[in-house]
């Protein structure tokens, strides 16, 4: 068969069902071997490259199983690489094949031509130019391997034209080790037996719960390890579906916009276990008043990882599910009851000061804790998340519910506008089964607007609302705090979403007032295909809590006007 049928055969072998694609010239033969395969390979054609990135990254975060994308060379091959820099800070498994001219013409600067394995490097856990036909089955095969293991990760295949062409008698390959990669070393138990000590003898631990549990698919030994040590628990923005929302042991969110009693609480635990996150800045703030008093121990699969942000007393590598089982057996049966209750009445003060107003205002226009709410009220137990960046991100995380694992799709590394409507297209795809809310700005909705064609031809029945607050919001808030309300290109003028949705043929409603929400959700839970709700919501609210840039974590404000600076 050629390089191009072996490619498909080689996906195929990999268990692809579905890719993300957009045509091109030099991968125009890979296209035309894919037309022979359209029922066990659906194709779902995007209008834009950054939209199969996407696509792709969305799929596999709401699967678990790897994203591909498949597109041209140069700048079909460049419009991919937001979706792969988002995939490597969110460790999304992805694969990105993109054609590239042929061998004789290989830096020539001819038509199309770009360095994609030079340009992608950095940004890929592995990045590989096919050159020959007979490398195919073994290229594919390890770029599975390595998105999908250990901590996954986007991996590109930059594929030359006269790979493509070559004929070879095609073999399977299997690759399940790679010299000198260990993508899960075995744990250290010397290490468990020290971190199982430092639990013990705590009398106020405090566990983060990372995107790793997720990745990890270790949901059941995380509870298991919670419940036996009877330990409070706090989720990052990527972890928050790892734990249900409704848990006893579930103190909210972590970070900037997150929860008051867990971001208090980090600073007067007496030990932290951070278990598959990174100590990314979003969630420490500054460094030097991160709970200095505690003890620290981190579980990771990622060696890097530890004492890049925050030294831990105690590194436990490995996969968190054999990790967390591992110090699971070995700590006490233990009870936290005036620990646990001590969170109590900073969540009754955020509850008083921000929770309440934001979801259940009594009048005024309508604001976006409030549309996400009620939202939450109707939607699907098994309803999965996926948000824009800005407030609306913020917003949605903080009152959508979370009930089961892999609810929440989101771009926490990158924080990548646009990657809400794309992302959610990809996990429809892959979750059929499941209700794909798409929250949106009219800042973000606007970046890859295009996406409605692939719906429009697709069917894909997400849900997508956009709450127009007529601003970039995120920004417009911190000019609101830093620089006196100068609004500097954060007012935004849009076109009528509605003329937008009839074009693409999907129905839409707009609504204003709060006696019409309900309803209107209730309409758009009940369409049996994608649906556009825009909310009028309120032009200048901030998001908060808040913890305000380099400030300790304790320090959180609850409206701009205190006294932060």
């Amino acid at each position: 068969m050629t390089g191009a049928e072996a490619l498909i055969q080689s996906l195929l072998d990999q268990g692809v069902d579905t890719a993300f694609v957009y045509p091109g010239g030099t991968i125009i033969r890979v296209f035309d071997a894919l037309f022979s395969h359209r029922p066990e390979l659906r194709q779902i054609l995007v209008r834009h490259e950054q939209g199969a990135a996407h696509a792709a990254q969305g799929y596999a975060r709401i699967s678990g199983k790897t994203g591909v994308a498949i597109v041209t060379s140069g700048p079909g091959a460049t419009n991919t690489l937001t979706g792969i820099s988002d995939a490597m800070l969110d460790s999304t498994p992805i694969v990105v094949i993109a054609g590239q001219v042929g061998t004789d013409a290989l830096g020539t600067d001819a038509f199309q031509e770009i360095d994609l394995v030079g340009v992608t490097q950095p940004i890929t856990k592995w990045s590989y130019q096919i050159r020959r036909a007979q490398d195919i089955p073994w290229a594919v095969a390890r770029a599975f391997y390595i998105a999908q293991s250990g901590r996954p990760g986007p991996v590109v295949l930059d594929f030359s034209k006269t790979a493509q062409n070559e004929t070879i008698d095609y073999k399977p390959e299997k690759i399940d080790f790679i010299r000198s990669y260990i993508p899960a070393p075995d744990p250290d138990m010397e290490r468990i037996h020290a971190a199982a000590d430092l639990i013990n003898a705590a009398r106020k631990p405090l566990v983060l719960v990372g995107h790793g549990v997720e990745l990890g698919n270790a949901e059941q030994e995380l509870k298991a390890f919670i419940e036996k040590a009877d330990a409070p628990a706090a989720r990052t923005l990527l972890g928050l579906s790892a734990l249900e929302s409704d848990h006893p042991l579930n103190m909210g969110m972590l970070g900037m916009h997150g929860n008051l009693a867990p971001n208090v609480m980090t600073n007067q635990c007496d030990v932290l276990i951070a278990v598959g996150m990174r100590f990314d800045d979003r969630v420490t703030s500054d460094v030097n008043f991160y709970a200095r008093q505690a003890k620290i121990i981190h579980l990771d699969i990622d060696k890097s990882e530890f004492g890049k942000n925050v030294k831990p007393d105690v590194a436990v590598l490995g996969d968190c599910r054999k990790t967390l089982a591992l110090i699971t057996e070995r700590i006490d049966k233990a009870s936290h009851k005036e620990w646990i209750d001590s969170f109590k009445p900073l969540c009754q003060e955020e509850h008083e000061k921000v929770i309440d107003g934001a979801t259940h205002p009594k009048n005024g226009p309508l604001l976006m804790g409030e549309v996400v709410n009620a939202v939450a009220q109707q939607a699907p137990r098994n309803a999965a998340l996926v948000t824009d960046v800005g407030l609306n991100q913020m917003f949605a995380a903080r009152y959508f519910k979370y009930n089961v694992p892999r609810s929440i799709i989101t771009s926490g590394g990158l924080g990548t506008m646009g990657f809400s409507l794309p992302a959610a297209i990809g996990a429809s795809f892959a979750a059929e089964d499941r209700m794909i809310f798409s929250f949106q700005g009219d800042g973000g909705f606007q970046m890859n607007l295009q996406e409605l064609g692939t719906i429009m031809e697709t069917g894909a029945p997400i849900k997508i609302v956009v709450m127009n607050n007529t601003y970039l919001g995120n920004v417009r808030q911190w000019q609101q705090m830093m620089f006196e309300s100068r609004y500097s290109c954060t007012p935004m003028k849009s076109p009528e979403f509605g003329k937008i949705a009839s074009a693409y043929g999907i129905p839409y409603r707009k609504v204003a007032d709060r006696s019409e929400l309900a309803e209107a959700i209730s309409e758009m839970i009940s369409a049996p295909g994608a649906f556009i709700l825009e909310t009028e919501v309120m032009t200048e609210e901030n998001v908060m809590p808040m913890i305000p840039g380099h400030k300790p974590v304790d320090k959180m404000i609850f409206t701009i006007d205190d006294d932060w600076k």
